[in-house]
């Protein structure tokens, strides 16, 4: 007797069709405060080949350094226009693109401030559990002493921290494996 697969035990093309819907590329929208800026990348395989099909999630604090969650107890009023989520697929190039602020920093270990940073989740086939990352601010002071950046070798930071393509554009890439593999954390 042969059984036929479910899609727990595949990995395929399921993004763009289960989860366009959920689009959501205005993490923040127009008029909320903060330094807007234009997140624009793609997703690459090891080859440097684009991934058609992935899924970016981003998560983060808005530009007073406060989450949209019930969860953040920080002392400060949260901006209710700000979403802090967002979601985003590739196009066959494997590309992106995202609207946002750029978030303040919010507490990290001891008395320490994290750099401003974007948490981002992908997805994409072949993957059966979801790659976390970061995406840091380019010519930020603050990297310097953030304390997760701190935690990857200095020759893979380069990976995490996008670069400017021009006033309130950056550009950041996630590559999925090889030798220019972004930088990915235990979820």
């Amino acid at each position: 007797m042969r059984l036929p697969r479910t899609p727990s035990q595949t990995v395929g093309p399921f993004f763009s069709l289960g989860l366009s819907w959920l689009t959501r590329a205005e993490v923040a929208p127009r008029g909320v405060a903060g330094q807007a800026v234009r997140i624009e990348g793609r997703v690459l395989d090891g080859d440097g080949l684009p991934v058609p099909d992935a899924l970016l999630e981003v998560w983060q604090a808005d530009a007073g350094g406060k989450y949209a969650h019930p969860e953040d107890t920080q002392d400060k009023t949260v901006d209710l226009r700000f979403l802090g989520f967002g979601r985003v697929p590739t196009d066959a190039e494997g590309r992106f693109a995202f609207t946002t602020v750029k978030p303040g920093p919010v507490p990290g270990p001891g008395d320490d401030k994290q750099a401003p940073h974007l948490v981002v989740s992908v997805f994409a086939r072949g993957l059966l559990r979801r790659l976390v990352t970061r995406l840091y601010f380019p010519d930020e002071p603050a990297n310097a002493r953030d304390f997760v950046l701190g935690l990857v070798e200095p020759g893979r930071r380069g990976t995490l921290i996008a670069t400017s393509k021009g006033p309130g554009v950056l550009e950041w890439n996630v590559v999925l494996q090889g030798q220019d593999e972004t930088a990915f954390f235990e979820a």
